[in-house]
């Protein structure tokens, strides 16, 4: 079962997302997990899941994905850098060569699901994408977004891009949907959603709204420790909204 995470937009927390969603699903034992980077020029996952020092080996196999559990194995372009400052300033067809590199020679065994986490925009990577996977089990995007209208512009796009090439679109997740203050528990929108948020657009385009995760905390301290916020902190609001985000994963795979 393929998910990609897709937003038109910078910047919303695609690569939060799709950590914690694939740390979220791993808690179960009897799945196996692949969470792919295709962020070629901005890879984070290996930060956010506390990887960043470890290597991706190479046998006559393929690659070797690197496991962040028994079952969750990992893949980044962040691995294949001796430097984790160093620029890639590559060309388009160089980053769908690595893109085909990723989804043919990575030794991924037989997984029950494969998270996407994908740059911002919808070009080069992401056309690649959906060439190299037409003919596997695509079975949704999970669109990410933030309440304020500069967001929600791109955001846009990018579900049009989904509907152009016929990906499914599982839901939408606003990120950063309200601060919660860690000492009254009250919640104080951030980010203004003038325009309705995500809440308004799901209902013009039709989709649904499958998570609204906050500005708390926790998910701060989850990402910079690599680990999973439903099982460090399940009691969170955050803990609760991954938790219905990942359900609608597992229901649409069904």
């Amino acid at each position: 079962n393929i998910i990609l995470v897709l937003s038109g937009k910078g910047g919303v927390g695609k690569s939060t997302i799709s950590s914690q969603i694939a740390l979220t699903l791993s808690q179960n034992e009897n799945l196996q997990i692949g969470l792919l980077d295709v962020d070629i020029c901005g890879p984070s996952i290996p930060r956010m899941l506390g990887l960043e020092k470890e290597e991706v080996h190479q046998s006559a196999e393929g690659w070797t994905p690197v496991y962040k559990e028994d079952n969750l194995a990992v893949m980044s372009i962040g691995f294949l850098l001796s430097d984790p400052k160093q620029a890639v300033i590559w060309r388009g067809p160089r980053k769908n060569g690595l893109i085909k590199q990723f989804l043919t020679e990575v030794v991924w065994d037989n997984l029950d699901y494969l998270i996407i986490d994908t740059p911002p925009g919808t070009s080069d990577e992401h056309l690649s994408l959906v060439n190299y996977l037409k003919e596997a089990n695509i079975k949704g995007a999970v669109i990410v977004t933030t309440p304020q209208e500069v967001a929600l512009m791109d955001v846009r796009k990018e579900i049009n891009f989904c509907h152009k090439t016929n990906i499914p679109i599982i839901g939408v997740v606003e990120n950063m949907s309200g601060f919660i203050c860690p000492h009254c528990n009250q919640t104080t929108g951030v980010f203004s959603a003038n325009t309705g948020g995500a809440v308004k657009m799901c209902e013009d385009f039709k989709l649904n709204l499958i998570g609204q995760v906050p500005l708390e905390p926790q998910i701060l301290q989850a990402t910079e420790k690599g680990v999973c916020i439903v099982k460090e902190n399940p009691d969170s609001v955050t803990a609760k909204e991954l938790k219905k985000i990942t359900d609608a994963i597992e229901n649409k795979c069904k």
